[in-house]
């Protein structure tokens, strides 16, 4: 390999102008592809497989208009009276325009909704008054019939009394013989108790027609009153919803969307806002929740330009030369420009979430100024001793160029191990990240030369060119050559100083114990750890985001801010009356829970066997009761288990999310520490120093997390770090944070362990091998982690909710492992095993490939050679020796 890449590194300084044109044709086909291809950048996550998950898509079957994306429009009179008549008039056309941008399906106007609301609970106010009012009538009529039937009997009774005489006078006038005489009297009598008769069963027909109407008036007014106590209950569960808050001074529009939030094209959110924004409504403050205005996150805000000025004085200070120190910037800028615009271009044909592109070009702007720096400042060393410029980037990049990309791929593998995960945001992270750090690798090893042979010796500051244009004079004029500078560098320690003499072991073990015990009292509250998304509340305060949220928490409820969406499964094919009496017992069972405000009804599937409720929390999504909220209502059985539940909603995706995170998070760390422990053992031949190098990125990574869970979750110094509201961490940080420091924490062991493990092969004792890598390496280390860390520094103070954490963690967790761990930590543990540092196995020994990461091999067959020299191959360096073979 380093061999290979001292040929690559003479090409491409040859083919200097060829090489920067090309990779700026790549920077521009990027761009075109960007432009072309490009696609939306989502704010939301989500995982397959997971109940939220399931939820959502049956709904998009049982449900569509339950389905789709959602966000919120908030509107609050800027002098806190209530809306005007003009106002409201004004916001509802606003709404009715909104539903017009495509890819909304519908805009909820609050006034309207409110209204309705307010004219539901009078229906059924009015409902029961009519409802007792037919009562009475109904007693009244069956008083009335009552009577009427009393009537009946009373002339039935004097029917038959008639009819008794009637028979008693014909039974008379028979006995006496007078039958024929009487007949006709008796018959006419009997002709009138007859049409009596007739006309009493008429009368009686008539009125059991009554009392049968009455009684079918009677049961229609129970079942409608059975109706309506079953509505009631409902009314009541949803009272605390409201579209308008009481005092009328805001007002809440729910937007649904024809498309999943993940799904949502940006100019359509563009559209929407625009339609509110560019022509506002008078003295109304209009805001929008983050699933509308959240886009891709601002990049170079002002907290990322001092990042990188930060980083470029860094640069100039320890080169000494502006062009010197704009050379890796140049490279990490075009590097980070391709990867960005390469990683953005897929998101028209993959979902992606607006943070990844951000994730990447974080990664890919730090170690691509780190990867050239370690080139550049290799070159430079090396012209100090006099080798000409393209011995010098051949051989810089054929030494300091290798352990690059070990170096690189260490990080590679750490960011891609996070495909294993099954987590597909999360892999896609990696994978962008990845793709960011691959190009700065290759930038680096070819870009850097290609750019160092164009700039020659002016790499070097004018007092460094006047001392070695001194030095190649004297050596003219037949000098020795041997200037302090280069007699040091041969004879002394390698930053030119004193003699190197080992530490001692008091201070070895002294600094081991209080490294450990200062990470591990950082460390403590990551035990505290409660890991989330970032909701409103998390934004900055002068954010859209935040007002919206704030107003509706103020206003509505922080509850409200989430609501949770509940789905239950009905038992058997219901009828209309049965899905209603279902939905109410549901409804009343979720309505008992703790911390449940609000139970509404959303609607139920065709066929009726599903329903959905929306469910309102006491608190925010991100709050342990409404987590809690989401296992009690998982957890719930309704109807004795004959209705299943099942929960979606921000806070349920969110939990779901997390405990996904967590189940792999122990799978993903054991790969990505196998997968590097063996490349570290490939490098250093050693097995003590990999395993002490993992077990120092443990402590690092926890104390990250601890610092984290003190600033961000806890609130400590805030006001510093511009924690508007403190609340969980990002629930992705731990698992995300374990493949970029393990991968940074790797390159700082092997840019420091190389030097260690090239003075111990080179025959210096192994405690002082280990003080004579570390005077070699610190210097450039130092200045690597300073500028990773003002780099990940600057994206603190990102306008995202979701950098900001994740820039803190990476640059303190850069400035624990770097200046604790890997200086301090590591070398005092090495100490105190001495020689037991490099052992291996005799049988590992010899089955391992020498990958020669050190470039000891390649700068024995390309010694150092002062430029014009006649015979380069005859020249060595004045100082240097034979090295001693390696010791096993």
């Amino acid at each position: 390999m380093a061999e290979l890449l001292y040929r690559l590194g003479r090409a491409c300084a040859r083919r200097a102008r060829t090489v920067l044109a090309a990779w700026l044709a790549v920077l521009v086909l990027a761009g075109a592809a960007f432009v072309a291809f490009g696609g939306t950048l989502a704010s939301s996550f989500s995982i397959p497989g997971t109940p939220t998950a399931e939820v959502t898509e049956r709904l998009q079957t049982a449900l569509p208009e339950a389905s789709g994306g959602s966000g919120t429009v908030v509107f609050a009179t800027e002098d806190g009276s209530a809306f005007t008549p003009e106002q409201e008039a004004e916001i509802s056309d606003r709404l009715a325009t909104a539903e017009e941008v495509d890819g909304v399906e519908t805009a909820v106007d609050p006034f309207a909704t409110q209204a309705e609301l307010a004219d539901q609970r009078q229906q059924v106010e009015d409902g029961r008054t009519q409802i007792e009012a037919g009562r009475a009538q109904i007693e009244d009529g069956r008083t009335q019939l009552a009577a009427g039937q009393e009537q009946l009997d009373a002339a039935r009774a004097q029917l038959d009394e008639g009819q008794t005489q009637l028979d008693a006078a014909r039974a008379q006038a028979e006995a006496a013989g007078a039958l024929d005489q009487a007949a006709p009297q008796l018959d006419a009598q009997q002709a009138e108790l007859d049409a009596g008769r007739a006309e009493l069963d008429a009368q009686a027909a008539t009125l059991d027609k009554q009392v049968t109407a009455l009684e079918d008036q009677s049961t229609t007014l129970e079942e409608q009153s059975a109706q309506l106590e079953l509505s009631a209950p409902l009314l009541e569960m949803a009272s605390e919803i409201r579209m308008v808050s009481e005092d009328g001074s805001a007002a809440v529009a729910s937007v649904t969307f024809t498309e999943p939030n993940m799904s949502i094209e940006q100019q359509t959110k563009d559209d929407l806002v625009a339609v509110f924004t560019d022509d506002p409504v008078e003295g109304v403050q209009t805001d929008f929740s983050s699933d509308i205005t959240q886009g891709v996150p601002q990049v170079f805000g002002v907290g990322e330009a001092i990042g990188l000025v930060v980083a470029a004085i860094v640069l100039v200070v320890m080169l000494g030369t502006l062009v010197g120190a704009g050379l890796p910037i140049l490279t990490a800028l075009i590097g980070v420009g391709i990867g960005a615009l390469a990683a953005m271009s897929l998101s028209g044909v993959v979902e992606m979430s607006s943070v990844t592109p951000v994730l990447g070009l974080m990664l890919g702007l730090a170690v691509g100024i780190d990867y050239s720096l370690f080139i550049v400042n290799r070159h430079r060393r090396q012209l100090k001793q006099g080798d000409d410029v393209p011995e010098s980037i051949a051989l810089a990049n054929g030494t300091s160029g290798n352990a690059v990309v070990f170096a690189g791929a260490t990080v590679l593998i750490a960011l891609l191990a996070l495909n294993v995960t099954g987590i597909p945001f999360l892999g896609l992270m990696g994978t962008v990240g990845a793709l960011c750090v691959a190009i700065a690798v290759l930038i680096a090893v070819t870009l850097t030369p290609a750019l160092l042979s164009m700039i020659g010796t002016r790499i070097l500051s004018r007092r460094e060119r006047a001392a070695l244009a001194g030095t190649e004079a004297a050596e003219a004029s037949g000098g020795t050559g041997a200037t302090a500078d280069t007699a040091a560098s041969g004879t002394t320690a390698p930053d030119g100083t004193k003699p190197v003499r080992p530490m001692s072991t008091l201070r070895a073990v002294g600094t081991a114990i209080l490294a450990v015990v200062a990470l591990g009292v950082i460390a403590l509250p990551a035990l505290d750890l409660r890991t989330n998304l970032p909701d409103g509340s998390s934004e900055a305060h002068d954010s859209t985001q935040y007002r919206a949220y704030s107003t509706i928490a103020e206003q509505f409820g922080e509850g409200t801010n989430g609501p949770l969406l509940v789905v239950a499964d009905l038992p058997g094919e219901p009828t209309e009356a049965e899905a209603l009496e279902y939905q109410v017992n549901v409804a009343e069972e979720l309505f008992a829970l703790d911390d449940v405000v609000a139970v509404a009804p959303i609607g139920t599937s065709e066929d009726r066997t599903v329903a959905a409720f929306q469910v309102v929390p006491a608190e925010g999504p991100t709050s342990e009761s409404t987590e809690e909220l989401v296992h009690d209502l998982r957890a719930l059985e309704p109807l004795d288990g004959d209705v299943t539940l099942g929960v979606a909603g921000s806070a349920s995706g969110n939990i779901d999310i997390s405990d996904k995170l967590a189940q792999a998070l122990p799978i993903y760390l054991a790969v990505v520490v196998g997968l590097s422990l063996v490349i570290l053992v490939l490098v250093f031949r050693s097995i003590f120093v990999p395993v002490v190098a993992t077990l120092g990125f443990i402590l690092s990574y926890f104390a990250a997390l601890g610092g984290v869970v003190a600033i961000y979750q806890w609130g400590w110094l805030s006001g510093v770090f511009g924690v508007e509201t403190p609340g969980p961490i990002l629930n992705f940080l731990p698992t995300i944070l374990v493949g970029i420091l393990f991968g940074l924490a790797m390159d700082y062991q092997l840019f420091l362990g190389s030097g260690m493990r090239e003075a111990y092969a080179h025959g210096a004792p192994a405690r002082v091998a280990i003080v004579q890598g570390v005077r070699a390496g610190r210097a450039v280390v130092t200045a690597a982690a300073i500028i990773m860390i003002s780099v990940f520094g600057g994206f603190v103070f990102s306008h995202s909710a979701m950098i900001r954490p994740i820039g803190f963690a990476l640059a303190f967790g850069v400035l624990v492992d770097a200046f604790v761990v890997r200086m301090l930590l590591v070398p005092a543990l090495m100490h105190l095993v001495g020689d037991k540092a490099w052992w291996l196995p005799r049988w590992l020994d010899r089955i391992l490939p020498d990958v020669d990461v050190e470039g000891a091999a390649l700068e024995r067959r390309h010694p150092h050679h002062p430029a014009g020299d006649a015979d380069p191959a005859a020249t060595t360096d004045p100082g240097a020796t034979e090295p001693e073979p390696a010791r096993g």
